[in-house]
């Protein structure tokens, strides 16, 4: 899912990206397109300039004059778009186009002056404009000479939009292109991530023990480093259930031996003592007990399975075989098929503390069926005994709890099995059924296993 997440952002970011660089070359190629025919037009004008000048003869009797000259329809016509304006001296000339319009006086520039000027035209349309300035005539004082040739700016506008409409159909097809092979490029990219977050997926739901090596080397070395990290995790798990365990027998001589005190102590005379030192040491006994019992869960393993119909069979014949449990009328449901996500030998104990409670509080019925579900497999044990007060039931998973003070057990069977289904991600519940006390052992259920069968095994 997060390979997924981050393909569409990258994706989104390329997209942007490359709608980004489209734009900004609409822009630039706009612009020398725009820059290309501003050329094309000052060249145009610069040519109409020249037969402009043709009109001055420089060389009259009298100095330079005007020729008469054919009419051309381009300058002919009332505001064609196309004008031409010449002074000489203080003579002015201008083409029929701009009818009673002038461009303004300027003052005199030096001869060779030649400028791209953006003039108002008689319509107030933009006009770009070419102005030179000459000298004609010999001598010291030559006539200055004024030409400006101008052009409507709305045929350069006209081009640009053609321009435009030609290459935007292009560049959006260019843009779908290079956003899907962009697509395609992040898609084959994060192919190997993408897997490597399915082996991730298959680990944590238990169908794989290790990521593995069967991977692009490009992340080779991550798989690698995650299956380093689980080794070690599982090394120092084994470690730590050593360590306890280890402490938790090297306390069992030293409490025995308390006992034996008390024991002395009360042949001494002295009973009060004794009782003391008893109920200390019991104190401890069930702690140490219960720290052993905690050292043996190997239920944080993902790769675990257990099938609970076997487990309940044998811990069933083993207590069918002890006086209390061979009066016990056994009714058992549980269907065939099932996978629980769980180390057998922790389900093995947390079903026998729960067969075993059930067996000292019956009557004389013991019922242990199974429901599964999408997700979870509910094992439930139930007595036809006399139940646990509701106020009671909340307490019954503490360490050291005994609500029956007769029995020989130490208050942490219950306290162990919760252990058990907290470390195999599930949950103990507790409640008082019709007849009795009914302990629900949740667990979840094993990743892709096969549906239960129909038939069901009946003790």
């Amino acid at each position: 899912m997060r390979a997924q997440s981050l393909r569409w952002r990258l994706g989104l970011i390329g997209a942007v990206a490359i709608l980004v660089a489209l734009a900004l070359s609409v822009l630039g190629l706009t612009y020398l397109f725009d820059r290309h025919v501003q050329r094309v037009a000052v060249a145009d004008l610069e040519a109409r300039a020249l037969s402009v000048v043709a009109m001055i003869d420089p060389g009259g009797a009298n100095g330079p004059t005007f020729r008469a000259t054919q009419g051309d329809p381009l300058y002919d016509q009332p505001f064609s778009g196309h004008y031409w304006q010449i002074a000489l001296g203080d003579e002015v000339r201008r083409s029929r186009s701009l009818w009673d319009f002038a461009f303004p006086a300027v003052s005199t520039q030096p001869a060779g002056t030649t400028r791209v000027l953006g003039l108002t035209g008689p319509k107030d349309e933009p006009l770009l404009a070419l102005e030179q300035w000459l000298a004609v005539g010999g001598g010291p004082d030559p006539v200055a000479l004024r030409v400006i040739v101008a052009t409507d700016r709305g045929a350069l506008e006209t081009a640009r939009r053609g321009f435009l409409s030609g290459i935007l159909p292009f560049l959006g097809l260019l843009g779908l292109l290079l956003v899907g092979a962009s697509w395609a490029q992040i898609t084959v990219g994060l192919r190997p991530l993408t897997e490597v977050s399915g082996r991730v997926a298959a680990l944590r739901s238990g169908r794989r023990p290790r990521i593995g090596d069967d991977l692009p080397r490009e992340v080779l070395p991550l798989a690698g480093e995650i299956d380093q990290l689980l080794d070690a995790r599982d090394k120092e798990l084994v470690r730590a259930r050593h360590r306890a365990a280890d402490l938790a027998h090297g306390l069992k001589t030293p409490l025995q031996a308390l006992l034996g005190d008390a024991a002395q102590v009360r042949e001494l005379g002295d009973p009060e003592i004794a009782d003391s030192i008893e109920a200390i040491t019991a104190t401890m006994q069930r702690s140490v007990d219960r720290e052993l019992a905690r050292a043996r869960i190997q239920s944080g393993r993902a790769t675990a399975q257990a099938d609970p119909q076997p487990v309940v069979a044998r811990v069933v014949e083993v207590l069918r075989r002890t006086p209390a449990g061979a009066a016990i009328l056994w009714r058992i449901d549980i269907p065939s098929g099932l996978s629980i996500r769980i180390d057998p030998d922790d389900l093995t104990e947390a079903i026998g503390a729960l067969v075993e409670n059930a067996v000292r509080h019956a009557e004389s019925t013991v019922s242990i069926r199974a429901v599964a579900a999408a997700k979870w497999i509910d094992l439930t044990i139930g007595d036809d005994g006399p139940g646990v007060p509701a106020s009671a039931l909340a307490r019954l998973t503490q360490r050291g709890t005994r609500l029956d003070e007769a029995g020989d057990g130490q208050g942490i069977g219950l306290a162990i099995v919760a252990d058990i289904a907290e470390a195999a991600g599930g949950d103990l519940l507790l409640r008082n059924g019709t007849t009795g006390l009914e302990a629900t052992l949740r667990l979840e259920r094993q990743a892709e296993d096969a549906p239960p069968r129909s038939a069901t095994w009946r003790g």
